[in-house]
């Protein structure tokens, strides 16, 4: 972003609407309250489109729905006190899954700020284990500055969500805006790729008979799920993906395994287990995919890339840690594939898949199974799905054949139970959307 300036002064509210207009922001999420009307006020001065939630949890959870599915960042606004409480179960949701999101707060005058005034709360206190990064403002000159680092660093790295807090007095006043580049001394989500990384992951599947590639949110969030399914084809890899992989690579792919974890496939489950290789791309080894962590893949030597140094090592030791942006290793290492022979595991794998299909009883009764599979017939497999969480989550993830990154939308970290299905369908995406939920799918 350039240095301008407007002659123009503006209310600091005003300030806060221009500069989403100059980050790219074309809709927000927005429940108003008493320190938050003067920026509804310069919404209504604004070309950005304003959804109102019933509430401003379904705020939260509607703009990460919309970060999920687009892979721009998404915004949410709050008001005061219990406006901005009711945003920490949506905060902590994108948190959990590293989703970019930037929820600005109205704040009570920073001179009140500390005093028990009306609908006060240190929202960023109460949200520093479950955000980026946050901001109190208090200096009007500071919002463009603010607001646009709020923006770069939600969405660059790993990405996750920024909370910005502006007092109302700071909306009320005025001044020209500057508007200047970003330059952040303490922040570099850059990773620069190793030659030595590249060729001990060459090293690694040189020396492999078993592979197995284990692809988390990380690809999705990287943009590198065509990445990965050339890598795959070029190395002769199978590929499980997580929860939050799914669509990463096409579960149609013949070196699909669809995904991993206690309610994952068996064949997923087995290659994982019993691979002497297990290339964790993106992946965090939570509790739901590893189980006991010990018994893990233990026999398989593991590679682990991330861009987040903090998760190397954090749940599995790994014999070869590399921090580095996923889609340029991934990049590097198709320039000069290696491909071998693994005709004896890919043979395995396919007795698995024949012995431990999916499956279930069919019965006179509607089976919530079927429905899954007939919503995949009559939608080509094209469908954005929305579940909420639970059994009917797990169905959908199961019986639903899904071939794109950000078709399936569901908290995977966090677990919400009332995540997005009821915001669903209020999402300005040109996808078709089906919200599926407990109501629809699950068996009582």
């Amino acid at each position: 972003m350039k240095k301008t300036e407007t002659a123009t002064a503006l209310k600091g509210s005003q300030i806060v609407i221009k500069t989403l207009e100059r980050l790219g922001t074309d809709v927000i999420f927005a429940y108003p309250g008493g320190a938050s009307i003067e920026l509804h006020q310069a919404l209504s001065e604004s070309k950005i489109r304003v959804i109102l939630p019933r509430h401003e949890q379904g705020g939260a959870f509607a703009a990460g729905g919309y970060a999920r599915v687009s892979g721009k960042t998404g915004v949410c606004m709050a008001t005061s006190g219990p406006g901005a409480t009711n945003l920490v179960t949506g905060i902590a949701d994108a948190y959990m899954d590293s989703i970019p999101v930037v929820f600005i707060t109205g704040q009570v005058s920073s001179t009140l700020i500390g005093r028990n005034a009306f609908q006060e709360t240190d929202i960023i206190g109460m949200t520093r284990p479950v955000v980026k990064h946050s901001y109190l403002v208090l200096n009007i000159k500071d919002i463009p500055r603010i607001l646009a680092e709020a923006f770069y660093i939600a969405n660059s790295g790993r990405p996750g969500p920024v909370v910005v807090d502006i007092p109302k007095n700071i909306q009320q006043q005025t001044a020209v805006p500057e508007f200047q580049d970003i330059k952040l001394r303490t922040y570099n989500p850059f990773c620069k790729l190793k030659s030595s990384d590249i060729e001990l992951v060459r090293q690694a599947i040189s020396e492999s008979k078993k592979p197995c590639i284990y692809a988390g949110g990380g690809i999705i969030s990287a943009e590198a799920s065509h990445e990965l399914r050339k890598f795959a084809e070029l190395y002769n890899i199978p590929v499980a993906t997580t929860l939050m992989g799914i669509g990463a690579i096409p579960e149609t792919h013949p070196l699909s395994l669809k995904w991993l974890g206690m309610h994952g496939t068996v064949y997923a489950n087995n290659a994982a287990n019993e691979a002497d290789l297990l290339l964790a791309f993106g992946a965090r080894f939570d509790d739901r995919v590893t189980g006991p962590v010990p018994t893990f893949a233990e026999h398989a030597k593991i590679v682990h890339v991330d861009i987040d140094v903090s998760e190397i090592n954090k749940n599995k030791r790994a014999d070869i840690g590399i921090v580095a942006n996923i889609k340029d290793l991934l990049t590097a290492l198709n320039s000069d594939p290696l491909r071998q022979d693994y005709s004896e595991w890919h043979a395995q794998i396919a007795e698995w898949k024949k012995k431990y299909p999916l499956t279930y009883k069919h019965n006179k009764e509607l089976q919530p199974q079927y429905v899954i599979e007939t919503l995949c017939r009559l939608t080509e497999g094209k469908a954005v799905i929305v579940p909420g969480v639970g059994q009917h989550q797990m169905w959908s993830a199961q019986y639903y054949t899904y071939s794109e990154p950000r078709q399936f939308l569901t908290s995977g970290g966090l677990g919400s139970m009332v995540f997005l299905p009821q915001w669903a369908q209020r999402l300005p995406v040109r996808k078709r959307l089906l919200s599926i939920s407990t109501a629809t799918a699950a068996s009582r």
